[in-house]
């Protein structure tokens, strides 16, 4: 079967396409033919760093839990250090993949692979700060840094709760795509570079309830300046870097909450999405032969919601 890896070429340029054979499942232990993958930007990041249950059936339709072993309870690194894609641990960009069957969980009848590929990473990480690591609330005003694939699933599941949804961008077309997809207010972080303000004007003065901060150091000090006292903040993205230098003291002052997800909670990410009938932003399929080309689309920021790579056809 064929699998992109990474060789030792530098960034993107290690991305190859190359043969490899296909290991044998052992004990509870699941083959599962690949349909479609979606990028996110951590994939960016380990290309560019080259960082080498639920019984299923023969025939069935499934999606891969992100944590391989994580399946309940709370986070250890024991479970972290399964993250498909991290060292040791093989990723879903090829044609065939064997996980543990506690890892797999069955996808309703009508959801396309594309639309399933979104939910393991951006559309759990999403759930996750709405709904496990907060607490999201009809009425509540929900701030969502950027229009990348985390942010705009947490816009669709906020909406669906009945909250207000405030979202920021450097680009007017991808403010105006959030509004065409439900976002209440937008804010143009280069015509605002002051954005905290503008959303305290939004909301009287108080701030936002919860934030869902995907930029990283660049915006998080405007983040932690845009909620209320009390509020919550789910740190799920490094896109401006990885420099340390935040306000320590504004998150002390404020008493913020600063917060991926285990299998149960892909499961209830799943009801949720058909009770409320959503369905997956994806800005882009890729051939699977192209997946240098997607990747290179991604690293650009140009898209809004998710990118997607179509391994094979159903």
């Amino acid at each position: 079967m064929r699998s992109y890896v990474f060789t030792d070429a530098p960034g993107l340029e290690s991305l190859a396409l190359v043969e490899r054979s296909i290991r044998v499942p052992g004990p509870h232990e699941v083959l599962v033919g690949v349909r479609a993958v979606a990028l996110n930007y951590r994939d960016i990041l380990v290309a560019q760093l080259q960082q080498p249950g639920s019984a299923v059936q023969p025939g069935d339709r499934v999606v891969a839990s992100f944590m391989r072993d994580w399946v309940e309870g709370p986070l250890t690194p024991a479970k972290q250090a399964t993250s498909l894609g991290a060292a040791g641990v093989d990723g879903m960009l090829a044609e065939q993949v064997v996980l543990p069957e506690h890892a797999l969980v069955r996808l309703p009848a009508g959801m396309s692979y594309e639309a399933a590929s979104t939910l393991p990473c951006a559309g759990v990480t999403a759930w996750y700060a709405l709904f496990e690591g907060a607490h999201v609330a009809p009425g509540d005003t929900v701030l969502l840094v950027g229009t990348g694939g985390v942010a705009i699933w947490a816009l669709q599941l906020a909406k669906a709760a009945g909250a207000r949804v405030l979202i920021t961008s450097r680009s007017d077309e991808k403010l105006a795509r959030a509004r065409a997809l439900g976002a209440d207010d937008t804010i143009n972080t280069t015509t605002t570079p002051a954005w905290d303000e503008r959303v305290r004007e939004l909301t009287g003065g108080a701030g936002a309830d919860h934030v869902v901060e995907s930029g990283g150091p660049g915006t998080f000090d405007r983040s932690i300046a845009s909620l209320r006292h009390g509020g919550s903040m789910s740190l799920m993205g490094v896109l401006s870097g990885f420099a340390d230098q935040v306000s320590t003291f504004a998150i002390l002052s404020k008493q913020i909450r600063v917060h991926v997800g285990s299998r149960l909670m892909l499961e209830r990410l799943l009801r949720a999405v058909q009770v409320a009938r959503l369905e997956p932003v994806v800005d882009r399929v890729f051939p699977f032969e192209a997946a240098r080309a997607a990747y290179d689309f991604m690293a650009a920021g140009a898209h809004v919601g998710k990118v997607v790579i179509r391994v094979a056809d159903a």
